[in-house]
């Protein structure tokens, strides 16, 4: 069954249509009461919540492919976390209270920029909420918020195109069955990382849009490894072996507080961590 998109449930459309009444409302020198709304249901709700995952799909850099399916997959188990009865009550309340504020009709006539991106993301969220759905509209939906957040236009790859044509024809549990395949390869891409390569992957796809967070991260991750290579270090007996560790050593540095976050940095890190393993094991 597909999911019918709901602008009246869609809590980004709902908070980007609140601030624009806002604005409307200070520019008139009017009494604004969609300021104490956004303040009485976006304020350390389940509403908030979930709103700033939808709008971490705007605030995240370009990413890869692979790190784009990541950072989807990260955001819906996060999604998962959010009490869905509380979210279903905060909807009800708020759409009652704009609606005896406001004229409901004028209120949604106003245009929402990222409308499309918006309606992929509630697609996919109800899509994990619901038992029943149709697959090619989510897979649709996922393909939109892909390219959106992508450096490349998923859709514009020919054998993508043929692929997913072709996929639509199937029957649903065919459909699902390659659904699944697709997912596991994905995962197996990963699966010789360490418990600890994976968990600085998954802070940097979940903190994306918290760069002081991540960079904390990173910053005890490699305070970690430098300990851990010391103490290596004074074990070993080669001298060869001692001194261009100590070198390596020189090498880990914290990131600067004025210095941005780039995938160099993780790649490092991962790299560090993948190096201390191998030291240990010999």
């Amino acid at each position: 069954m597909a999911v019918k998109h709901s602008k009246y449930r869609n809590t980004a459309i709902l908070f980007e249509l609140l601030v624009r009444q806002t604005t409307s409302d200070l520019l008139q020198n009017r009494d604004s009461k969609s300021v104490k709304i956004l303040k009485k249901y976006f304020s350390n709700t389940e509403l908030g919540k979930e709103y700033a995952l939808y709008s971490s799909f705007n605030t995240t850099p370009k990413l890869t492919e692979g790190k784009a399916e990541m950072f989807i997959s990260t955001v819906l188990d996060q999604r998962k976390k959010l009490d869905q009865e509380k979210l279903d009550r905060l909807k009800y309340n708020l759409i009652k209270e704009i609606k005896s504020n406001y004229d409901i009709d004028n209120f949604f006539k106003a245009k929402v920029d990222n409308y499309k991106t918006y309606a992929s993301i509630y697609t996919i969220f109800e899509s994990h909420t619901n038992k029943s759905f149709d697959v090619k509209q989510v897979l649709l939906s996922k393909i939109n918020l892909l390219e959106h957040i992508t450096e490349e236009n998923i859709e514009n790859k020919p054998i993508s195109s043929v692929m997913v044509e072709e996929f639509m024809k199937e029957d649903k549990e065919i459909r699902l069955l390659a659904y699944k395949i697709i997912v596991e390869k994905f995962n197996s891409k990963y699966s010789k990382f360490s418990e600890r390569q994976k968990n600085v992957l998954k802070e940097y796809i979940n903190s994306v849009s918290d760069t002081e967070y991540l960079k904390a991260y990173l910053n005890k991750t490699i305070k970690e490894i430098k300990s851990e290579l010391v103490s290596i270090k004074d074990s070993v007996k080669d001298d060869v072996t001692r001194i261009r560790l100590k070198e390596t050593i020189k090498l880990l540095e914290p990131i600067k507080p004025n210095q941005s976050i780039k995938d160099e940095n993780i790649s490092n890190v991962l790299q560090y961590l993948e190096l201390v393993e191998e030291l240990k094991k010999l």
